[in-house]
């Protein structure tokens, strides 16, 4: 099974190039963030025509995050981070596809740092920390992937020294992220590729991508259960440099079937939804 998390930048306005790397990678699973569309103005058709189901928390102007599911229809559980009933922003959805529990996250960036803005990434990723704990702790497969807007150490940023003010690189941000994986999270790319330099994110500014000044800000966090079946992660670098594409890239993963009835796969995961107020 393959899942993957895209930052889009915009569903509507990029999605030739979601179709294209749709038909080209095949995934079983997507995670979508920044749809920077409204509810009633998702694709949902042609996804549909593209063979992908999909669920889907829509927002004017900004935020936005959808999971889609190749042949079926995610089957959704949550739809909103818990913690605090006031935040409007569509930044989490999660459903089971195939078995896994998948979260699918859209951080907030926090800048300019400090301020109002950098107090509320903390604290929802405070939330998701308290969330993510129940999580992890599962029997179930589960997967939270997406967009954290935080580059977790050095050698996931191009230049360091130049981002040591930026709320994605400041010690709360790392530190936080830290905390969420001691709680035994297994960060994907980074456990199949300690010490590589991979980049996610090129800025469409000051010749980025040409240079290959990059970021590491989108992961896919395994609680053990899909941990202990990770056989490749990746990132399909080569989207970024499409026309018009988005400023990120796809990440995946891939994880090994299960072999022998009952291993691994733990119970079926629920499918009651859970929703806070949008």
């Amino acid at each position: 099974m393959r899942i993957a998390t895209y930052n889009v930048n915009g569903v509507n306005g990029r999605l030739p190039v979601l179709l294209r790397w749709l038909k080209q990678a095949q995934p079983d699973a997507v995670c979508l963030q920044e749809l920077k569309a409204p509810q009633e103005k998702f694709p949902e058709q042609a996804l549909a025509d593209a063979g992908y189901g999909a669920i889907w928390h829509g927002q004017k102007s900004w935020n936005g995050v959808a999971i889609l599911a190749k042949g079926t229809k995610p089957v959704e559980t949550r739809r909103g981070l818990p913690g605090d009933p006031g935040d409007v922003h569509s930044r989490y959805i999660e459903a089971a596809v195939n078995g896994v529990l998948i979260g699918c996250l859209y951080l907030p960036n926090g800048n300019p740092a400090p301020g109002p803005k950098f107090d509320y990434k903390l604290a929802w990723f405070a939330r998701l920390g308290r969330y993510a704990a129940t999580l992890q702790k599962s029997k179930d497969p589960v997967v939270l992937a997406g967009d954290y807007n935080v580059m977790p150490t050095d050698i996931d940023v191009y230049k360091p020294e130049r981002w040591v003010d930026d709320a994605l690189f400041r010690p709360e941000s790392r530190a936080a992220f830290q905390k969420l994986m001691k709680q035994g999270w297994t960060d994907a790319v980074r456990k199949l590729h300690p010490g590589e330099r991979i980049y996610t994110f090129w800025d469409y500014f000051r010749n980025a991508w040409p240079r290959n000044a990059g970021l590491r800000i989108d992961h896919l966090l395994l609680n053990p259960v899909v941990a202990r079946r990770l056989v490749a992660a990746g990132v399909d670098r080569d989207v970024r440099g499409w026309e018009k594409s988005s400023d990120h890239a796809p990440v995946w993963i891939e994880m090994a079937p299960v072999t022998r009835r009952g291993k691994d796969q733990g119970r079926r995961p629920s499918t009651k939804v859970r929703k806070v107020t949008e």
